[in-house]
């Protein structure tokens, strides 16, 4: 399949989500974008939200992770499936309690407004740098292997990309996204389900079979029992469990979906059924990613990491495949590229430029969240110049590394203000937020020398929000004697 053909199809999917677009985005204002004017199915929207969850980073990343850490992935996937737990019974209950549209509220209302104002922008640059990242990653393989050949420049696939993204999101937000996502997961999921039988069939191989030759070769390997490593299965546990809470349960754009459903209990089964969900299908994309080392063993093709799924569904698969697994790329991408958009626009609407408490008519509140949102959309392009000349061979770890630095000052703020009751002198918040990132960073580039042997890996984040909590905790007012 010539790749006009294959550029061909991906306009008409990008038509079908114009159309679903449009249907929803009918009569939108800004409850609809925010929030859906809370009338989200639960079970819609955990399905949605697998695909902003996984992400294009998943879909290839993933699978390349096999062949160097088997399937210890699976061990940080434990963790999320608790952290989501967490999330669900003790994070969702303040949220609907408070009636929030932005989580960020809450830190306004127990710890002050510099904690608010601190929180809301940690999370702006932890989703722009991670969004961006992602759509870079995706955008860079359709250029690779679908426009370099019809002489697009990269500049303009971002452009383009980017502009899709705004148009069907530009005017139902959240209510359009529900629905968006729900078609893209689909998309992205029956992709990878072809792929993997394609790639059974190709082997000659049963399920069975290929179970076999995957522990020959170690690819199967979960539990990482030395104590030093990184890997460590309890480091990775409680990294998992941490990452999700930061990333799920304390990130707006995560929690915006969740809270466009109308009650608390069925926001916590969407919450719940989702965990169940992303476990299984990161099993799937570790069998897969078995499945493809085998099949690079077979073929003697030497490409790994992020760049070993792309090469053989684009060079070695029939071009009906080669289409599937584009689409399903796509669809991987865009659930977390809109989401976090949205959610970026929403947070500087309501949580930095504070348009719901001004005086200001309906009108002139719609047209400066569109202008947010196109400002937004601006960044996202500008931080996909960054990561193409920071290129890195597996994406996911340098995506769960950054967060580690970026998202752990979320975790510290939240933890102090639901497991204490102090107050806290909240001018000094923002420089609590930046210290314990940047010594948690020295600890990170010196731990040879600090630790010896031992290595911390992804827990990189429980460190930073413990460093955060103790912050908060040194700044809290006593309370006095009597």
């Amino acid at each position: 399949m010539s790749p006009l053909v294959i550029l061909f199809l991906v306009i008409v999917y990008f038509g079908i989500l114009f159309w679903v677009a449009y249907g929803t985005g009918k009569e939108s204002d800004n409850e609809s974008f925010f929030l859906g004017n809370r009338r989200s199915h639960w079970l819609l929207v955990a399905f949605g939200m697998v695909g902003t969850s996984l992400s294009g980073v998943t879909f290839v990343s993933v699978p390349g992770f096999v062949g160097k850490d088997g399937f210890g992935y699976l061990q940080v996937a434990l963790g999320y499936v608790i952290g989501y737990f967490a999330v669900a019974y003790i994070l969702l209950p303040i949220y609907y309690k408070l009636n929030l549209i932005s989580i960020y509220g809450y830190l306004n209302k127990r710890l002050g407004y510099s904690s608010y104002q601190s929180g809301a922008w940690i999370f702006i640059v932890s989703r722009l740098v991670g969004s961006t990242a992602r759509l870079y990653l995706v955008a860079n393989i359709l250029q690779v292997s679908v426009l370099n050949y019809l002489g697009v420049p990269f500049l303009v696939t971002c452009i383009l990309i980017i502009g899709m993204i705004i148009l069907y999101t530009y005017k139902g937000g959240v209510k359009t996204i529900v629905w968006t996502d729900t078609l893209q997961t689909t998309c992205m999921l029956l992709g990878l389900v072809i792929c993997i039988f394609y790639i059974l069939n190709e082997l000659d191989i049963s399920l069975w079979d290929s179970f076999s030759r995957m522990e020959a070769r170690g690819y199967t390997k979960i539990w990482n029992t030395e104590i030093d490593n990184s890997g460590f299965f309890i480091k990775q546990i409680l990294a998992g469990v941490f990452i999700c809470i930061t990333m799920t349960g304390v990130d707006q754009e995560m929690m915006q979906k969740s809270l466009s459903v109308n009650t608390l209990k069925n926001s916590q089964k969407n919450i719940i059924t989702l965990s169940f969900i992303i476990y299984t299908v990161i099993g799937l994309f570790l069998f897969l990613g078995g499945l493809l080392y085998l099949y690079a063993d077979k073929e003697n093709i030497s490409q790994s990491g992020d760049q070993l799924f792309p090469y053989i569904a684009l060079h070695r698969m029939p071009p009906i495949i080669s289409f599937i697994f584009v689409i399903a790329l796509v669809s991987a991408l865009f659930p977390s590229a809109d989401g976090a958009m949205t959610a970026l626009t929403s947070s500087l609407c309501i949580d930095i430029f504070n348009i719901q408490e001004k005086n200001w008519n309906k009108e002139k509140k719609e047209s400066f969240r569109k202008k947010t949102h196109l400002l937004v959309a601006l960044s996202f392009l500008m931080m996909i110049g960054v990561f193409k000349i920071i290129d890195n061979n597996s994406m996911i770890h340098l995506l769960l590394k950054l967060a580690g630095f970026t998202y752990g000052p979320l975790l510290g703020l939240f933890a102090f203000g639901i497991f204490t009751s102090h107050k806290i002198k909240d001018r000094w918040v923002p420089v609590i937020c930046f210290l314990a990132p940047a010594i948690s960073f020295v600890i990170d580039r010196n731990q040879a020398v600090l630790l010896g042997d031992f290595r911390i890996g992804l827990e990189l984040i429980v460190l930073n929000g413990v460093f955060t909590f103790l912050g908060l905790w040194l700044i809290r007012i006593k309370k006095s004697p009597g």
